[in-house]
């Protein structure tokens, strides 16, 4: 009698279960990125704060994934591709969990800021935090489906929110300098681009890791990342 065994099955099912975590965990960051950014634009301190309880979601899935991914190691003793996979992914979850904490640290500033920012500043802020919950995405799912495409794709994207955090910085220290009353709100708005460019940041590396995965390439820091291509 062919076909796999209990043994073949639970393994599969855990496998399904590591992929099903990470992709809920990447959502809840996401979420958390929209609204923390939401609540910038609106100057909503609720918002704020209801997103910051967020945070303990991703914290236990982080554990989860860590746990399932020592059990596979130990249990299941997994080999080849699938030993690359689980141990990635604990450090794709240390990246997430990272994320969040950054979409916290929005919230934080949120609720010390006196309004919202102006219009042009929450144009700007609005369009980093779509490339990065783009690039995150798009990262996570390349790791799922194992996809050196989507996640080559990251890369460029990490230009446009480094970009726009450098005319973001431009805009701010311009109106500091012209309105004295806008200084502190400006140093908190500085800080929020900046927990957007940090985002982008650790999105480029969760792409670094689906080549990796994928090719058994090291690409961080290089320009090979862009002409790679598959097996």
């Amino acid at each position: 009698m062919s076909g796999k065994n209990h043994t073949d099955r639970a393994y599969d099912a855990e496998l399904r279960s590591l992929k099903d975590k990470l992709a809920s965990m990447t959502g809840l960051v996401e979420d958390m990125i929209a609204r923390s950014t939401t609540a910038l634009a609106d100057g909503d301190v609720e918002l704020a704060r209801s997103t910051r309880q967020i945070d303990a979601q991703v914290n236990a899935l982080e554990v989860e994934v860590d746990e399932l991914c020592m059990l596979l190691l130990a249990k299941r003793q997994p080999v080849a591709s699938d030993l690359r996979m689980i141990t990635l992914a604990m450090k794709m979850v240390t990246d997430l969990e990272r994320i969040g904490d950054l979409a916290v640290n929005v919230c934080e500033r949120v609720q010390v800021m006196s309004g919202p920012p102006p219009p042009a500043v929450t144009q700007r802020l609005s369009k980093m935090a779509e490339v990065v919950q783009g690039m995150i995405r798009d990262a996570i799912d390349g790791f799922i489906q194992r996809d050196v495409e989507r996640a080559r794709g990251v890369f460029g994207r990490d230009q446009i929110v480094d970009d726009l955090y450098r005319e973001l910085a431009r805009e701010l220290q311009g109106q500091m300098m012209r309105d004295r009353e806008f200084v502190d709100r400006g140093v908190h708005l500085q800080a929020c681009s900046k927990f957007l460019e940090r985002i982008g940041d650790h999105a480029t590396n969760l792409a670094e890791l689906v080549i990796f995965l994928v090719l058994g390439k090291d690409v961080r820091h290089k320009a090979e990342r862009f002409d790679l291509k598959p097996p």
